[in-house]
């Protein structure tokens, strides 16, 4: 049975951003290299002091395999591998690559792809409702470097504005074809710098990870 009311966090290198199938307005907490799950899961039980909720969905800021992550962040506190959610919260938990999390908010049918660029590239593909998390970001690209060295946000200050997004959109369009999506959603936090963005391609909406835990529960096929 679907739960009815969903807390959906979503975990990320400055903030970590709280929602819940009641409380649609979002709530941020300071994030960080001090942040541990543990202290993640206190700040958002005392951000969330009053709320109902019946389940809890994370969007969690690398690896993820059978609904544990299975690598450290890059830009927070230690112990997440092996870190007992359910049991922190005392409600069933769901716990998925953050990419993934805003891909199923963004979903309107067919074969999606997903690519977030942020820190790095965050990517998901979802073909006929079944979401498949990806990890994308580290396979050569060119010149002995990654898709990320190029369009995470590393490359955005080697390359500056201008080319960067020339080969954001060159990835886009090779990942589109490869993948053979129908069309494909933009997020993440530098998103918003690209222009003119090719057919087939949309920008989508942080607000659709909040959209995208609470459907991690109404939407058996993501199980």
């Amino acid at each position: 049975m679907p739960a009815k009311n969903v807390l959906v966090i979503d975990v990320g290198g400055t903030h970590v951003k709280v929602g819940s199938s009641d409380h649609k307005d979002i709530v941020k907490l300071e994030s960080g290299p001090a942040v541990t799950p543990a202290v993640m899961v206190a700040a958002v039980k005392k951000a969330t002091a009053g709320w109902e909720y019946d389940a809890v969905a994370i969007g969690y800021p690398g690896p993820v395999l059978h609904g544990r992550p299975v690598a450290e962040p890059h830009n927070l506190g230690v112990g997440w591998v092996g870190f007992d959610f359910r049991k922190a919260f005392g409600k069933p938990v769901k716990l998925v690559n953050d990419a993934a999390m805003q891909a199923l908010g963004s979903y309107e049918g067919g074969r999606m792809l997903f690519l977030g660029f942020g820190t790095g590239l965050g990517s998901a593909l979802i073909v006929d409702g079944l979401l498949e998390p990806m990890e994308l970001a580290h396979l050569p690209y060119k010149k002995g470097r990654t898709y990320e060295d190029y369009v995470g946000a590393r490359g955005l200050e080697r390359l500056g504005k201008k080319r960067w997004a020339g080969h954001v959109i060159d990835v886009i369009e090779k990942l589109k074809a490869a993948l053979e999506a129908d069309y494909v959603v933009v997020g993440g936090g530098n998103a918003k710098l690209l222009k003119d963005l090719p057919t087939g391609v949309r920008l989508g909406d942080n607000a659709n990870a909040l959209k995208g835990g609470i459907r991690l529960f109404q939407h058996s096929a993501t199980s």
